[in-house]
């Protein structure tokens, strides 16, 4: 399987918005992608812990030693020497996949919540910034900001399936479940909100592929709220946008990137 038909099968919303990308600034957010999506394919299986844990641990030995046989291995570390991404980054990534094999996950402060969206999400969005050549302190930041805004709505949208893996993300504020999806949506819309400055350092021929991911994922959140209660939540099944929703939310786009270029 090539890195392409990963992003374009696991990855719909992030897909959609990579169309918008030049080819070769694609190409390298698709082996970005294949390197996380591998480590999650770890920890997600459907295999005893154990082995889970040994399978990630063989993968981060060969990662370390460099291991040019792999070529997710080979094609990442080509792409960190390229765009001078820190190895201490993905060390981040590999301890937050790390703390997901548990017999049981339950993050109990928003401290740790954060730490953990860092972890496996705002790597992934300090990275892209790094693909795209952003050199900014501030807008780094804002890269991860949006990384750990997209993470608290996966969080949001995948109660029900991480339930099922005996993994607890949200931070019980009451006894009402679905005030405490509301509350991850609400967290999630001011990582949101801190992002958007931080798109105008990235060069203008993907500028707009950002902004319309940051669209489309934060449209999901909004979906979920629209449910009401955690009844029609859990009935409603794995939320996302559909394709007239990424039409829709990418001509609002157009008006985000206008913006972005006056501010």
């Amino acid at each position: 399987m090539t890195t392409k038909n990963y992003l374009s099968i696991y990855a719909k919303s992030f897909n959609w918005s990579g169309f918008f990308l030049p080819k070769k600034i694609y190409y390298k957010c698709s082996v970005l992608y294949d390197f996380c999506r591998t480590l999650d394919n770890i920890a997600d299986q459907n295999k005893d812990l154990e082995i889970k844990k040994k399978e990630l641990k063989q993968f981060r030995n060969k990662f370390e030693q460099k291991n040019q046989e792999d070529r997710v291995i080979k094609n990442m570390w080509d792409l960190m020497n390229e765009k001078n991404i820190s190895k201490k980054i993905v060390e981040d990534l590999f301890d937050g996949i790390k703390s997901d094999l548990k017999k049981e996950v339950k993050i109990e402060t928003e401290k740790e919540l954060l730490i953990y969206s860092y972890r496996v999400a705002g790597t992934v969005g300090l990275m892209m910034a790094k693909i795209f050549g952003v050199k900014k302190k501030e807008s780094l930041q804002r890269a991860i900001d949006l990384g750990i805004a997209m993470q608290l709505t996966n969080i949001a949208r995948d109660v029900v399936e991480d339930e099922k893996k005996n993994r607890v993300y949200l931070i019980k504020s009451s006894n009402d479940a679905f005030k405490s999806i509301k509350n991850i949506i609400v967290k999630a819309d001011s990582f949101y909100e801190s992002s958007f400055e931080g798109i105008k350092d990235i060069p203008l021929n993907s500028r707009f592929s950002i902004i319309v991911a940051r669209r489309v994922y934060r449209q999901i959140g909004r979906k979920i709220l629209s449910k009401k209660d955690i009844e029609s939540y859990r009935e409603a099944g794995k939320i996302y946008v559909s394709k007239i929703g990424k039409i829709i939310q990418t001509l609002f786009a157009l008006k985000d990137l206008i913006i972005l270029f006056f501010t």
